[in-house]
C-alpha cells in the first residue's frame, strides 16, 4: 500500500463550499492514520472532541486554532507543527484557514 499526501487535493477556490474531508490512509489494530483536508470549518459550537484513543496530529499545511478545555489559550498551529492528545483530552478545532487548505496526518493509536 502506498500513496501521495498532496494528492487529489481540492482546488482552493471551489473549497469554501466543501465539506471537510477525512481519508483513512491506514489501518491496523490499534492504529489509524488519517488525512484530513479543511477548508475553513471549524467545530461545531459547543462541541468536543474527546476520543477513546490517543492522537498524534501534525499540520502539514494551512493554519488552525487548536482548544484543549483544560488549557487558558488555544493554540495556533501552523506547517510543521505536531502534537499528541491523549485519550479522553476534550479539544476543538476553533477555526482552519479560508485563504489556503489545511492538511493535517492524523494517527490514532492505542496507549498502553
Amino acid at each position: 500500500m502506498s500513496g501521495n499526501l498532496f494528492d487529489d487535493l481540492p482546488n482552493l477556490p471551489d473549497a469554501p463550499e466543501a465539506v471537510e474531508r477525512l481519508e483513512t490512509l491506514l489501518t491496523d489494530p490499534g492504529l489509524r492514520i488519517e488525512r484530513i483536508i479543511s477548508t475553513g470549518q471549524a467545530s461545531p459550537p459547543g462541541f468536543w472532541y474527546e476520543q477513546v484513543d490517543a492522537e498524534w496530529v501534525l499540520l502539514v499545511s494551512g493554519e488552525a486554532l487548536l482548544r484543549f478545555e483544560d488549557e487558558s489559550e488555544a493554540r495556533r498551529l501552523r506547517p510543521g507543527d505536531w502534537l499528541h492528545i491523549r485519550p479522553r483530552r476534550r479539544h476543538r478545532v476553533e477555526w482552519t484557514a479560508v485563504d489556503a487548505l489545511t492538511l493535517w496526518l492524523a494517527v490514532h493509536h492505542t496507549q498502553s
